[in-house]
């Protein structure tokens, strides 16, 4: 299995420790033919991507793609999940600026609703100790998720689970009727494989990525691919990999 393609990398527009430049050389370096930059969308608190600074990471990309032909540049952002209605911190205006959409769940991300904050917040810190709370915003989770799937054109589905408990098979069936990619994250752990193993029974589509914060892990995707080997995932299912 060869991946020629890392969609989610993030750059000092977040808080990853190289420029847009550093992470395209070190893509390139690595034998990618495309590259995401996907850094964290408005409203995470701690990383979220000024507004200020969009168009100026168009221009960048733009001006990266115009002077080479070694690799492709594509401006992403990992847009987050930001209540029960699915709701992501974009506008449309902004919104066209991207050539690819990525949406998780992050606990960083305020909210538009006080009410969502506790739901969907309040109710996954209380589930770490409670079991009782963690079946039950299993369920608020997977309609947030799967409400975000279906109301948005979203790309690629990130980390599925790794920051919320969700149930993997409903979410992979809007997926697929969406054409969302669930991403075997290669940092965080997730989509575990028995995770993948659930959710390509539904024939959903996945991609692997790295989630590198540092121009030195853009495209160290091998943990992801370990697990996509054990789950028995076939190439075909995997959108950058061949």
């Amino acid at each position: 299995m060869k991946i020629f393609a890392d969609y989610h990398t993030h750059t000092i527009y977040s808080h990853g420790k190289g420029t847009i430049q550093d992470n395209v050389d070190a893509a390139i370096e690595k034998g990618l033919k495309e590259i995401g930059i996907s850094d964290h969308g408005f409203r995470h608190l701690l990383y979220g991507v000024k507004r200020k600074n969009l168009s100026k990471m168009r221009e960048e990309i733009d001006a990266i793609n115009a002077s080479t032909d070694k690799i492709k540049v594509k401006l992403g952002m990992e847009l987050n999940i930001m209540g029960l209605d699915g709701r992501l911190d974009i506008d449309d205006e902004n919104l066209k600026k991207l050539d690819i959409v990525l949406a998780g769940y992050h606990f960083g991300a305020l909210p538009y609703k006080v009410s969502d904050c506790f739901k969907i917040h309040g109710n996954n810190f209380l589930a770490r100790y409670f079991p009782t709370v963690d079946r039950k915003v299993r369920v608020i989770n997977t309609d947030a998720v799967v409400a975000a799937i279906y109301n948005n054109n979203i790309d690629i589905l990130t980390h599925p689970g790794a920051k919320a408990n969700i149930d993997t098979k409903e979410v992979a069936k809007a997926a697929k009727e969406r054409g969302t990619a669930l991403e075997i994250n290669s940092s965080h752990g997730y989509l575990t494989v028995e995770y993948i193993k659930v959710a390509m029974k539904e024939g959903v589509k996945f991609v692997i990525s790295s989630d590198a914060h540092r121009p030195e892990d853009v495209a160290n995707v091998q943990k992801g691919i370990q697990r996509a080997m054990k789950a028995d995932l076939s190439v075909e299912q995997i959108i950058n990999a061949k």
